[in-house]
């Protein structure tokens, strides 16, 4: 079972918690920088920094030459200076300097569980805003459930390795490839296919993993996500809740039993009428009725679907 983390296993709503500044760069200037670039993406993260700006009496500005470089980060000009948003693998690539000054910060702050994106100025690192995720009270019962189902529990997630290990030890996920860009999703899905043959079913609620979703084996995707990912998925949670993959999953679980026994029953019913009324010595009336009882037992037994448990214990 794969999870994405943002808005499945977390709420999907983080809120800015920390701001750090280096190099004589005042809060309120760095928070202007970022909040002024970030107000042009769509980003979970960048509306969080945009919302957590005003909150401090920060007001985004006016941002031109805006880039998106996908789940890296994002750019701009603000007051004509080069404003650059993202983790440290594309600040490095775009060669910024003072990045040291900054390191053990950004290990504090994503060593409890913090995504923290660097903020730099016309190349030069100028501080941290960390935003935090607050997790669904009901994850780490539904991930609970299902491990008692006997599911090896991964998540994907574009989020630092820091900060997906600190999640995923407190729900208690298997497994975890952080770092990985949406296109990546798919060649995840596809590995973890080849591994466990062809067994993957996948948990997501974004326009990324929409096509995720698709390669999984079994797309589900939560009821309040992106209209996308529910178009691509193959189940939707209508309550968006995680425990109601564990729900489904006893639910189908039973269901099947309940196929298997009918079908013995059907089966061992006509292996044996079949030959009596084929010989003559099984009046059609008797056969009428029999049929009958045999379509009420089928339909009984169905009925009994009702008292599976499908809540989960949290």
């Amino acid at each position: 079972m794969v999870l994405d983390k943002t808005g499945t296993i977390t709420r999907g709503e983080p809120k800015l918690t920390e701001v750090v500044t280096a190099n004589d760069v005042t809060e309120q200037q760095l928070l202007q920088w970022a909040a002024t670039v970030e107000n042009a993406s769509e980003h979970p993260i960048a509306r969080a920094i945009v919302e957590g700006a005003r909150e401090r009496q920060v007001s985004p500005g006016e941002v031109k030459e805006f880039r998106s470089t996908g789940a890296r980060g994002v750019s701009g000009k603000v007051d004509g200076a080069l404003v650059l948003i993202g983790n440290r693998k594309l600040l490095n690539e775009e060669g910024v300097s003072g990045l040291e000054a900054l390191d053990e910060d950004l290990d504090s702050l994503e060593g409890r569980g913090r995504t923290a994106v660097l903020v730099a100025v016309d190349g030069k690192a100028c501080g941290i805003v960390a935003v935090a995720d607050t997790i669904k009270e009901e994850s780490v019962a539904a991930i609970r459930g299902m491990h008692e189902l006997g599911l090896h529990v991964v998540m994907i997630t574009g989020d630092n390795e820091r900060a997906a290990r600190a999640v995923a030890e407190e729900v208690g996920i298997d497994e975890v490839q952080a770092g990985v860009l949406p296109e990546g999703k798919v060649d995840a899905i596809r590995e973890l296919q080849k591994k466990h043959g062809n067994h993957v079913a996948m948990v997501g609620d974004g326009i990324n993993d929409a096509p995720a979703l698709k390669q999984a084996n079994v797309g589900i995707a939560i009821g309040a996500g992106a209209d996308v990912a529910i178009e691509a998925a193959d189940v939707t949670l209508v309550r968006g809740e995680l425990t109601g993959v564990v729900e489904a999953m006893h639910l189908s679980r039973a269901t099947f039993g309940k196929i298997v026994q009918n079908l013995i029953w059907a089966s061992a019913y006509n292996v044996a009428a079949i030959p009596i009324a084929a010989v003559g010595l099984l009046h059609p009336m008797i056969g009428v009725i029999a049929m009958t009882v045999s379509s009420l037992s089928v339909i009984g037994n169905s009925i009994l679907l009702k008292r599976v448990k499908l809540s989960v214990d949290k």
